[in-house]
C-alpha cells in the first residue's frame, strides 16, 4: 500500500501553525503563569519576566532547534546515511571540549572583560570544526568516505572528548564545576538578549546557505560518481557542509550546552511526512526542529515546576530509544554498510 505524503505547502502550513501555538504556550506558562497584563505592561513584574526572560529563551530554543535539525539533515544527506547525526560524528564533542576548556582555564577573565558571549561561540566553532575534520579525514578511503568508519571514529572522538571534559572538571573550582556541569546537561536559559542576537547572526546565514544546497544533495543521493557526472563538485560540497555544520552546531553548543539527538529525530520524521527531497526537507527540518526544541523547553520548565529539568535530558530520553530503533531496523534489513 503506497504511503500518502502531504504536499510541501501543507507541511509548512501545519508546522507554522503548531509553532505559533507552542510558542504562545511557552511564553505564558512556566513556574509563573502570566496574564494579559504582561503583554501590555513591559515595565511591570510580569512584563519583565515575559520580555527579558521568556521571549529571549523562546527565540534561543527556536534558533537552536532549527540549526540542530537542519545540520542533521544535511549531514545525513552528505554521508548518505540516516545515522550521521552531528553529535555522533564528533561535532558536539569537539565543541563541548573547547568550551569547557575555555570555562575552566579562562572563565574568570572572560566574565571580567565580558567576552564570554563572543569567545565561547568562537571556541565552540573551532573545536567542532577540528573534530569534524579529523573524523572525516580518518574515515576517508580510496573509494570515498566509509560511513561505518565515520560513525566509529565519531564515537572514539566523543569518548576522548568526554575524558578531556572529565579531567578539566576535576581540576576546576566548585563554582566553575557547577557551571560546566549544568551547561553540559543542556540549558537554554538566556542571560539577556546578547546570546539570542549572536545565535541569530549565526543561524540565519547558516540556514540560508544550507537551504541552497538542496539540489546538489539530491544529486549526491544517487552516488558520488553519478553526482560528479552531473556536475557536482563533491569535495567542495563536503567542505562547505562540514564548515556550515560545525558553525551551526558550535554556536548551539556554546549557548545551549549538549543537546543531543535533535538532528537525528527530526529529519527522519520529516522524511516520513514529505519524502526525501532535500529542496523541501531542509526548510521543513528547520521548522520542525524549532517546534521540537520549543516544546522540549516548555516541558523542561513545567514538568518539575518550580524547578527546571535540563532540556538535554529530555532530548536524550526521546532520542536514545529512537536511535536504537533505527539501528536495530537497519541491522535486520541489512542497511548498515561496511
Amino acid at each position: 500500500m503506497p504511503v500518502t505524503r502531504l504536499s510541501p505547502a501543507s507541511v509548512r502550513l501545519l508546522l507554522i501553525l503548531a509553532l505559533l501555538l507552542v510558542s504562545l504556550f511557552s511564553l505564558n506558562y512556566g513556574a509563573l503563569e502570566l496574564g494579559p497584563q504582561a503583554w501590555l505592561d513591559p515595565l511591570g513584574d510580569q512584563g519583565r519576566v515575559l520580555y527579558q526572560l521568556r521571549l529571549p529563551r523562546l527565540l534561543l530554543s527556536l534558533f537552536a532547534g532549527a540549526l540542530l535539525a537542519t545540520t542533521g539533515a544535511a549531514a545525513q544527506a552528505l554521508f548518505r546515511n540516516p545515522l550521521a547525526d552531528p553529535s555522533l560524528i564528533g561535532v558536539s564533542a569537539g565543541a563541548s571540549l573547547a568550551v569547557v576548556t575555555l570555562m575552566v582555564l579562562f572563565g574568570g577573565w572572560l566574565l571580567e572583560h565580558r567576552l564570554d558571549a563572543l569567545l565561547l561561540p568562537l571556541a565552540a566553532f573551532v573545536g567542532g570544526l577540528a573534530s569534524t575534520l579529523l573524523v572525516v579525514r580518518l574515515s576517508r578511503t580510496l573509494s570515498g568516505i566509509s560511513v561505518t568508519t565515520l560513525l566509529l571514529t565519531g564515537m572514539a572522538i566523543n569518548a576522548i572528548a568526554i575524558a578531556g571534559i572529565g579531567g578539566l572538571k576535576y581540576l576546576s573550582d566548585s563554582q566553575t564545576l557547577r557551571q560546566a556541569s549544568f551547561w553540559l546537561l543542556g540549558n537554554l536559559s538566556a542571560d539577556g538578549w546578547m546570546p539570542v542576537l549572536v545565535l541569530m547572526a549565526v543561524a540565519l546565514p547558516v540556514l540560508l546557505l544550507l537551504a541552497r544546497e538542496g539540489r546538489e544533495l539530491n544529486l549526491l543521493l544517487l552516488g558520488v560518481s553519478q553526482a560528479q557526472l552531473l556536475g557536482v563538485d563533491v569535495q567542495s560540497l563536503q567542505r562547505r557542509l562540514v564548515l556550515l555544520c560545525a558553525l551551526g552546531v558550535g554556536a548551539v553548543v556554546a549557548f545551549g550546552g549538549l543537546i543531543s539527538f535533535v538532528g537525528l529525530i527530526v529529519p527522519h520524521l520529516m522524511r516520513l511526512l514529505c519524502g526525501p527531497d532535500n529542496r523541501h526537507l531542509l526548510l521543513h527540518c528547520a521548522l520542525l526542529g524549532a517546534l521540537f526544541m520549543a516544546l522540549a523547553d516548555l516541558l523542561s520548565r513545567v514538568l518539575v515546576s518550580p524547578a527546571e529539568l535540563p532540556v538535554g535530558i529530555l532530548t536524550a530520553l526521546i532520542g536514545g530509544p529512537f536511535f536504537l530503533s533505527i539501528l536495530v531496523y537497519r541491522l535486520r534489513t541489512g542497511g548498515v554498510d561496511a
